[in-house]
């Protein structure tokens, strides 16, 4: 066993509500499987002469914080982020496709799929739900990447057999079997998951959709990852492919995609039949604020979700995003919150940002009690933090009067380089 001895940060099982020590302790150690999990956390006073005999890192000035869940990403996108475009769908004909039918091959993926865990590292995220492509060799290469590292991942193949170019463009049936495939090499492998992949129902056809439903029945215990009501023209779009369908949201429903562990992300222009549907099939949001103020597509209604009653939780969605920090993630969502005109304006508490892009992403994707957060039995993916990493972090935090205040300070001037340390479960030993 190993403790660390800082501030602490962690949040409630049972609520949102943040818990702050301190002068905080953090105990590490196997459980039964041998993998590194929160063993006591709390204030250092109270558990110092329960582990006296295990050695402890004090770290003067430092903050242990969960690590960040990104909850939607494409990680095929990273060399495209901040490409200019009028919109969401030229910015898809123009860089997306062509730089993702990079992507056939192995030893691009793979290089790319390095580049993208060190960045998500970097930034501390140690969770991602993130798009492959059509390419089984992009999932194969993220899966061996992640599985080197000991990360806790999802991701799956892209599933899109119409309305896309050659070199993206897949073949319906032989895009089932290899899902079918693919569940089978990697889901629930070490730390990983498998997503079932539409990219988002214009994409693909009938046929491929209701297959994506079907394994979805077949392998209950996967995800579901795909798009939805995003922007204008993508919803006239879908409302003309599918005349029959209520909504873009509907379209999902009718093909058996919506069920818990089904994150649908962006869920902009939804009515309130929409968010209905959201909460009573379990289904969840991946907000992506960035993304959305990056491509114009419009903002995520907070207030209607919360008085629905349905889950969400935050994400950089890089390439459209602008940023793999989730300080630029949630001060976006923070602007996108405040946002007044087209929907009811809320001012988010900074540690309501904090929990959902941690504890609540956690909860959203179905691992509540596993990562996200520091309480006993969680699996110890946690960050280091500095306040005073920038002169300027350093002058405001320290003019904090309380944990609100200090956690907006850290989100509205922190970025990498608040992230001290990036500690990973399984490389804890």
């Amino acid at each position: 066993m190993k403790a660390l001895r800082a501030s602490l940060l962690r949040f409630d099982p049972t609520t949102t509500q943040a818990q702050f020590e301190e002068d905080g302790l953090l105990v590490i150690g196997p459980d039964s499987r041998g993998r590194q999990v929160v063993q006591a956390a709390g204030s250092y006073s109270a558990l110092k002469d329960m582990y006296a005999q295990v050695p402890v890192e004090h770290l003067p000035g430092r903050i242990l914080a969960p690590g960040f869940i990104d909850m939607h990403v494409h990680y095929p996108q990273t060399d495209i982020i901040g490409a200019p475009a009028a919109g969401l769908l030229p910015w898809l004909e123009n860089y997306t496709f062509p730089a993702e039918s990079r992507f056939a091959d192995p030893a691009h993926a793979s290089a790319v799929a390095e580049f993208f865990l060190d960045e998500l590292a970097r930034n501390g995220v140690t969770t991602a739900l993130t798009f492959a492509t059509s390419h089984p060799a992009s999932v194969d290469a993220f899966f061996e990447a992640a599985q080197r590292r000991s990360l806790r991942m999802i991701s799956g193949k892209v599933l899109q057999d119409r309305h896309s170019p050659d070199g993206v463009r897949d073949d319906t049936e032989q895009s089932l079997l290899d899902t079918e495939s693919l569940i089978r090499r990697w889901h629930n492998v070490d730390r990983l998951g498998y997503a079932i992949t539409p990219r988002f129902a214009p994409t693909s056809t009938d046929a491929q959709l209701h297959g994506a439903g079907e394994l979805a029945k077949a392998h209950g215990d996967t995800w579901i990852h795909t798009h939805v009501s995003e922007n204008k023209d993508e919803v006239k779009w879908v409302r003309e492919l599918f005349p029959k369908a209520r909504s873009y949201l509907d379209v999902y429903l009718g093909f058996n995609l919506m069920r818990e562990r089904a994150v649908y992300a962006h869920c902009i222009h939804f009515d309130d039949d929409d968010r209905c549907l959201m909460r009573d099939t379990g289904a969840v949001t991946a907000v992506s604020p960035t993304s959305n103020l990056f491509l114009g597509s419009g903002f995520f209604d907070f207030e209607g979700a919360d008085r629905i009653g349905y889950r969400y939780g935050l994400a950089s969605d890089v390439g459209g995003g602008t940023s793999f920090s989730p300080f630029a993630t949630m001060m976006a969502a923070y602007y996108a919150g405040r946002e007044g005109q087209t929907k009811p304006g809320v001012s988010i508490p900074p540690s309501q940002l904090w929990w959902h892009h941690t504890a609540g992403a956690a909860r959203a994707l179905g691992l509540a009690g596993g990562v996200g957060n520091l309480q006993p039995g969680c699996e110890a993916d946690f960050l280091v933090l500095n306040p005073a990493a920038t002169p300027l972090l350093a002058r405001k935090t320290k003019l904090a009067d309380s944990l609100e205040e200090l956690l907006f300070a850290m989100i509205v001037l922190g970025d990498d380089r608040l992230v001290e340390r990036t500690v990973i479960s399984q490389a804890m030993a």
